[in-house]
């Protein structure tokens, strides 16, 4: 700290410099006097520190919720006297923070995760003796404004005390979160996960595990939703009506909820999934189960879809379910273009505009979906990849963009990602779209849009993989181009589908004739060609790529998750809740059924013990 003396010093420099006007004196005055409070107030507050009475209390074999704490921590602050409060569960993490605020002694230092820590700081004895003497009555002030006459110490004992709830509202610390969630799960109870901190592993296995049992899992760190006109978590009070939400992010649910409402709309349901859902690794599940809820519910006419970018592969996997269906869907994917759009699906990119176009939308009718593609069952087992074979390099860029919302992955010479970029062009690898005149396969020989011969070898080739299901070609006609290309094309294409039903495989060939009928190639005989050969024909090179899509949707191994019963949005929330007491109070004050859990971790919290536990549950 710079001495008084030395602040002096430099001030009186100041005043011997005769180029100082007398606006710099006054500046250097008031710049000296901010300086002196400062050592003052510093030496004072100081020497007040010095004289500060520390006092620590360890309870062990206890349990309180971080609101409680918090709420307890603040009550004792206020207290006469008391300068400073700590109190904290014993982890490691809440030692340091207590030790860096100087409220830790030597057997604080020694508390395990499952004691509680009450540490409090006062200007003297007296004070500090009676600020710990008022814990337990501020404990009991904070539980009965519960009004909650008895506590059940179990799930299975709250379970019996509400039979019909369907949800389980889970907040405690994130290492016993994955325990309480698959306790709720075994009781066939939808899970409201607001914990953090769990388990990426554990996120995976509750998920699928809900799933299987057509149940839902909202979260890890999921912070709001509305079920049926009841919030959990964090949310905002607002009128009911046909907009319904499925959001990744809850303050993103929040803003676009409350905006529908200033707007004047109104929710049905906002179910939230958790930052990591959208994840590759996750892959979506709760997004997908939400959706699907929503698109069921009769009373969800417009959905809107809230996210961070989600990864390609449950992108694709949302937007094929939303091309499925009639309801409008409004996609704020942010960060993400929604390419080959259909009338219906609307993508924004802001969450006010989200909020804006729903409310906008609702009343709207929206054209009828798309007819659903009929799963072939003529392809054989294995069978389920595209590749695309083509003279213009725009046409299979276009197609990729397009596929992008389909497919997880299209690997191409000319790739979207750099991570899709094929290792061999001349290899084709899972689904694959080549630009066949690119410098690769040109060099020496004319560009595929005058001779088809390389494109006439690769077809062979590719139809002769078992794994491959259709095969995708342009035809570019007009002037300069090949004079018949349909003459050479068809009979490949006819010889491929024979050789693939020999093999016991169906082969898809999807063809994209560019041209028009003043075209010296006749638009109409090539198409009749092409036609003729078992081809499927457009003339359109956007929707060739949406009818490839379609039909890959079918053989794509995107499992269709058991469905989640609608009643879980329909029927009157009831719920158990598990860790803030904040929430229980919160349910209760919107009128809905609610049991609050006297909780605190199994085996006081040992993780060995706690082990073995879930392992005697699993096989009882």
């Amino acid at each position: 700290m710079v001495s008084s003396g030395i602040c002096l010093e430099l001030v009186l420099c100041g005043f011997a410099a005769p180029c100082y006007s007398l606006v710099s004196v006054f500046y250097l005055l008031a710049q000296f006097k901010i300086i002196w409070h400062f050592i003052i107030s510093k030496t004072t507050l100081t020497h007040r520190d010095h004289m500060l009475i520390n006092k620590v209390e360890i309870r062990s074999g206890v349990y309180y919720d971080s609101v409680t704490l918090m709420q307890l921590q603040a009550a004792l602050t206020k207290l006469a006297g008391i300068r400073n409060a700590g109190v904290m569960m014993g982890t490691a993490a809440n030692r340091e923070l207590l030790e860096q605020n100087g409220l830790l002694d030597d057997a604080a230092r020694k508390a395990q995760d499952s004691d509680l820590i009450v540490s409090v700081q006062g200007e003297d004895a007296a004070s500090v003796e009676a600020a710990l003497g008022q814990v337990d009555s501020l404990l009991v002030r904070r539980r009965a404004s519960g009004q909650q006459d008895y506590l059940p110490k179990s799930l299975a004992a709250a379970a019996q005390m509400l039979p019909d709830a369907g949800w389980v509202l889970v907040s405690v610390p994130g290492r016993y979160a994955a325990g309480v969630a698959r306790d709720a799960l075994r009781l066939q109870k939808n899970v409201f996960l607001y914990s953090d901190n769990v388990a990426p592993e554990d996120e995976i296995s509750l998920k699928k595990e809900a799933a299987g049992k057509g149940l839902l899992v909202m979260g890890p760190d999921c912070g709001t939703a509305i079920i049926n006109g009841v919030g959990l978590g964090f949310a905002n009070k607002v009128r009911r009506g046909p907009i319904g939400l499925v959001g990744a992010s809850g303050t993103g649910l929040q803003q676009v909820t409350a905006r529908i409402h200033q707007l004047g709309g109104g929710i049905t349901h906002a179910l939230g999934t958790g930052g990591h859902d959208l994840s590759r690794d996750v892959g979506g599940i709760t997004a997908r189960q939400a959706f699907d809820l929503l698109i069921r519910d009769p009373e969800t006419k417009v959905i809107v879809l809230i996210s961070k970018p989600p990864s390609p592969e449950v992108a694709a996997s949302l937007l094929q379910d939303a091309r499925a269906t009639g309801k409008h869907i409004v996609i704020n994917f942010i960060g993400h273009t929604i390419a080959g759009g259909s009338s219906h699906l609307h993508s924004v990119s802001s969450l006010d505009a989200a909020a804006e176009r729903a409310v906008a939308l609702v009343g709207e009718k929206t054209k009828p979906a798309p007819a659903e593609v009929a799963t072939q069952t003529s392809f054989a087992p294995g069978q389920k990849f595209l590749r695309g074979l083509f003279s213009g390099g725009t046409l299979a860029y276009e197609t990729l963009l397009i596929l992008q919302d389909y497919l997880p992955c299209v690997y191409s010479n000319i790739p979207l990602r750099k991570e899709h970029g094929l290792p061999d062009p001349l290899v084709s690898k899972e689904h694959t779209i080549l630009d066949l005149g690119e410098d690769i396969f040109t060099v020496g020989r004319p560009h595929p849009m005058l001779d088809n011969t390389l494109r006439l070898a690769r077809l062979a080739q590719e139809a002769a993989d078992p794994a491959v299901a259709l095969i995708l070609l342009d035809v570019v006609l007009g002037y300069g181009s090949h004079p018949d290309p349909a003459r050479e094309l068809a009979p490949a294409i006819s010889k491929a589908k024979r050789l693939a039903k020999e093999a016991g495989r169906e082969l898809d060939v999807v063809s994209v004739v560019v041209g028009t009928d003043e075209d010296p190639q006749d638009l109409s005989a090539q198409i009749e060609q092409l036609k003729a050969a078992g081809a499927y024909v457009e003339t359109s090179s956007k929707e060739a790529a949406v009818h490839v899509g379609r039909r890959l949707q079918v053989l794509e191994q995107h499992t269709k998750l058991p469905p989640v019963d609608l009643k879980v949005l329909q029927q009157p929330l009831q719920a158990i809740n598990v860790g803030l007491a904040s929430f229980n109070e919160s349910l209760a004050a919107q009128d809905a059924g609610v049991i609050h859990v006297d909780w605190r971790p199994a085996a006081g919290g040992n993780e060995k013990l706690m082990a073995i536990l879930e392992r005697m549950k699993k096989k009882s």
